[in-house]
């Protein structure tokens, strides 16, 4: 085990948290995180426009540190200055079950593991009225089931040495969390934990079918070789609208 000292030690846990103009959740996101005990937590913002950074700052502990926009750009910069033996890359709209650290050890010890993830539960959160169709964002939910490649929202783990042995995240516009999970299959098996991360279905109540075509159709044509440059040349920027709301304050 990497830099565990005695094999008797849990293994530590680096959660790797890229943030971009989340004022609205990262306050909360933290505190969850101090109640889950992990090893390190380092926020990587992306250039912020609000107040993510000052709110990551009023948390003793945690690490905030720059890179470039871009959630590659920024999970690669946090698992560079990341401790701990093994790396959880967690978005700012995904909770974690308390339980998370657990499932985490448990499946990095299993024979022929490199990597896991977790299932997900996506839920219309925050406050306001909700749409009717709100409990079909769970049709969203079966691709981390049966899926084999997971998806960043399904909060990602690993040894940190096989992060690195991977090449990190590509430094792709969009799906290089698919890239590393391909990668990742032809050293061992990425496994999915039977716990669920609660997801924000934010993106899917705002733009439906903008985010639909995201999770489906996307991912579908990246694994048939269609490059993810010519997709995001095709799909604009799939995050920025997302930044705009969280800037507002929209949940």
């Amino acid at each position: 085990m990497s830099g565990a000292g005695s094999v008797n030690e849990p293994l530590r846990i680096s959660v790797v948290l890229p943030v971009l103009d989340e004022a609205a959740r990262i306050g909360e996101r933290l505190s969850e995180l101090a109640r889950l005990a992990f090893h390190e937590i380092i926020v990587v913002d992306g250039g912020s426009s609000d107040q993510t950074p000052a709110i990551a700052r009023r948390f003793s502990g945690v690490l905030l540190v720059e890179a470039p926009r871009g959630r590659a750009s920024q999970m690669n910069e946090g698992a560079r200055r990341a401790t701990g033996d093994a790396l959880l890359f967690l978005h700012a709209d995904v909770s974690l079950p308390a339980d998370a650290a657990s499932y985490i050890r448990g499946a990095l010890a299993r024979p022929g593991t490199v990597a896991g993830a977790f299932r997900t539960w996506t839920v219309a959160d925050g406050v306001g009225p909700k749409p009717w169709w709100s409990p079909l964002l769970h049709l969203a939910d079966l691709r981390s089931r049966y899926s084999r490649l997971p998806y960043g929202d399904q909060a990602i783990f690993l040894r940190r040495e096989v992060f690195w042995d991977a090449g990190g995240y590509p430094e792709l516009p969009l799906m290089e969390d698919l890239a590393l999970s391909r990668k990742l299959w032809t050293r061992g098996t990425v496994r999915t934990v039977p716990a669920r991360v609660t997801v924000s279905g934010r993106r899917f109540i705002e733009r439906p079918l903008y985010y639909m075509l995201l999770v489906n159709l996307f991912p579908l044509l990246f694994r048939l070789g269609v490059p993810a440059n010519e997709l995001a040349a095709w799909y604009g920027n799939v995050r920025e609208g997302v930044h705009r709301s969280s800037a507002r304050g929209t949940p």
